[in-house]
């Protein structure tokens, strides 16, 4: 059957908006000094309510385990004639939860700005703060849409919690609507993206999927295949001081130890 057929009538109710509205007030700020996992507690606080609307979706296995990850599953919803020899795919939907530590997620004011027709648009405490054309091209993209923003004092949080919208949401439009076929879909919401720790402890094997998709930054339509690697070192150089007169061949300055490695990468 054609599953978009009547599309708008499923997804006339969609939850999404005021779910992100919701999710953007919680302070969910990671921090690159901790040394715990997560590196704040307070991303747990978003963590525990994504876990009781699963519940309330009527998702199965629902858990959170020490270190706030969340999954969860959607079984299949395959038709009778189903043959029994094809196997589906398991598929899984991944977001993270935290905010980055570069600005604060503290008392976010999330502002729509109705049927954008083009322009700047002004973030009433931004201290002359605008989004234009210049710096945020995909703006031409969207007249006639709606658009979130903070005030301009902090951080709105889409990233990532609009890929947490998105996955609450689609959930539930499978869920109320037994029409819509699929194979059995895994839902994992995690902690510390924004300071490379998000999966350090993620049990992939246990989650079981065959595929996965997370839903995060991008432009409508992008999907990207392959990403950079977050993982992080610290590297020390240490000079040997040594007397002016006599430094000739000795003295060995760790500033230019550190930008001969830098140029070297």
């Amino acid at each position: 059957m054609d599953i978009f057929k009547n599309a708008e009538d499923i997804i006339k109710d969609y939850t999404v908006t005021d779910r992100f509205l919701k999710y953007v007030k919680i302070d969910t700020q990671s921090s690159e000094e901790s040394e715990t996992f997560p590196s704040t507690e307070k991303q747990k606080d978003l963590l525990k309510i994504l876990k009781s609307e699963l519940e309330e979706i009527g998702l199965d296995d629902i858990q959170m385990d020490e270190y706030g990850y969340v999954t969860a599953t959607l079984p299949a919803n395959l038709p009778a004639d189903w043959p029994k020899d094809k196997k589906v795919p398991v598929i899984g939907f991944m977001a993270h939860v935290d905010t980055s530590p570069d600005s604060s997620g503290e008392n976010v004011n999330p502002i729509i700005h109705k049927n954008y027709q083009g322009g700047e648009i002004k973030l009433p405490k931004g201290e002359g703060l605008v989004l234009n054309y210049e710096n945020s091209p995909n703006l031409k993209h969207c007249i006639g849409m709606d658009i979130i923003t903070a005030d301009g004092t902090t951080l709105l949080g889409a990233d990532d919690k609009s890929g947490c919208a998105e996955i609450m949401d689609a959930m539930r439009i499978f869920k109320e609507n037994s029409q819509i076929y699929h194979g059995e879909i895994k839902i994992a919401f995690t902690p510390d993206e924004e300071v490379g720790m998000g999966t350090k402890y993620f049990d992939e094997k246990k989650w079981g999927v065959d595929f996965a998709y997370t839903m995060d930054g991008g432009e409508l339509g992008e999907i990207e295949i392959e990403t950079f690697n977050a993982d992080t070192f610290v590297a020390k150089f240490t000079g040997v001081s040594y007397h002016p007169g006599y430094a000739k061949g000795k003295l060995l300055n760790a500033v230019k130890m550190a930008s001969t490695f830098i140029d070297m990468l």
